[in-house]
């Protein structure tokens, strides 16, 4: 049991103020034995010392996320030498080409002068082998009869190739080996050749419109023709005719062998369409021929190249 001096839990604390003790305030006069640690100051408007307080470093960032920034990258710094020789370098190259540039456009200017295209090979897209552009070169008005000659062109190649077919299986049947060394040379004659001989001037007459070239292609079409019209009938004239798929080496042969006969009767339609068709080309582009004054002109021409071989 307590004793009744005991102090009253209730009762507010004295405050004891330290500094009211004159020992305490003689111990170090003019100054506090209290530091009030790192931020404590006893001038309000001056800036602790950070001498006294030392903060720990933060842990070394991992490499991993360091992203290259710390990496030294080594640029090599030409000199001034080294720039000026490449510069000298580039201004040589810039000059030869325009030196080819100029070269280049002066023979274009010399060839069309003197009436000569520079044709880049188009056709067919998969391996070009010839300069083919009948929408962009050919006038409008003109342009279907051009893809009607164009079609001739392809159907003779088409005629001479199933005439070798034809003739190949001929002479497996027994037919001998000289039929058909005379198909392979219609067919590597002909192909070609048509193109050379009356193909191609007929595209350029279309497109400079040539009295000239318009002549070629009469003479040499003429003969096309008429090769058509001696493969369809195929006379016994060369070994007994059948080195071509006419109409009479096909009654020939259909008593005999039917699936010969069969491939030279397809061949001898083949050479009969293409007569046809060649027919109806050297109509129009006569026509054409004659309304536009290129026949005159032609006259004339041959008139002048007469005199002049006179003199």
């Amino acid at each position: 049991m307590g004793s009744r001096y005991d102090a009253n839990p209730f009762e507010p604390e004295e405050e004891v103020n330290p500094f009211s003790d004159p020992l305490v305030r003689g111990q170090m006069p003019g100054q506090s034995n209290f530091s009030g640690g790192a931020f404590y100051t006893t001038h309000p408007g001056s800036v602790p010392s950070a001498g006294g307080s030392r903060l720990s470093p933060l842990p070394p960032e991992p490499a991993d996320f360091s992203y290259d920034r710390g990496a030294t990258v080594d640029i090599p710094l030409g000199t001034a030498k080294d720039f000026k020789k490449k510069e000298r370098e580039l201004e040589a190259k810039e000059a030869e080409l325009k030196r080819r540039e100029q070269e280049l456009k002066r023979r274009e200017e010399a060839a069309a002068r003197a009436g000569i295209v520079l044709e880049e090979k188009n056709w067919p897209p998969f391996f070009p082998i010839i300069h083919h552009d009948i929408t962009r070169e050919i006038p409008t008005h003109l342009q279907r009869l051009q893809y009607t000659a164009f079609a001739t062109w392809l159907g003779i190649i088409l005629c001479l190739a199933w005439n070798f077919v034809a003739v190949t299986i001929a002479w497996i049947r027994g037919y001998g080996v000289k039929i058909w060394f005379l198909a392979i040379i219609y067919a590597l004659a002909g192909c070609p050749g048509a193109y050379v001989l009356w193909y191609r001037p007929l595209y350029r007459a279309m497109r400079t419109e040539s009295a000239i070239k318009f002549g070629r292609f009469f003479l040499f079409y003429l003969l096309h023709i008429g090769f058509c019209v001696f493969a369809a009938v195929a006379p016994p004239v060369v070994f007994k005719g059948k080195s071509l798929a006419g109409i009479l080496p096909t009654i020939d042969v259909f008593s005999d062998h039917l699936l010969v006969g069969i491939f030279y009767l397809i061949g001898f339609i083949l050479f009969t369409l293409e007569s046809f068709i060649s027919v109806r080309v050297l109509q129009q582009v006569y026509m054409y021929f004659r309304g536009s004054g290129k026949e005159a002109e032609m006259r004339r021409e041959a008139a002048r190249s007469a005199m002049r071989a006179a003199i």
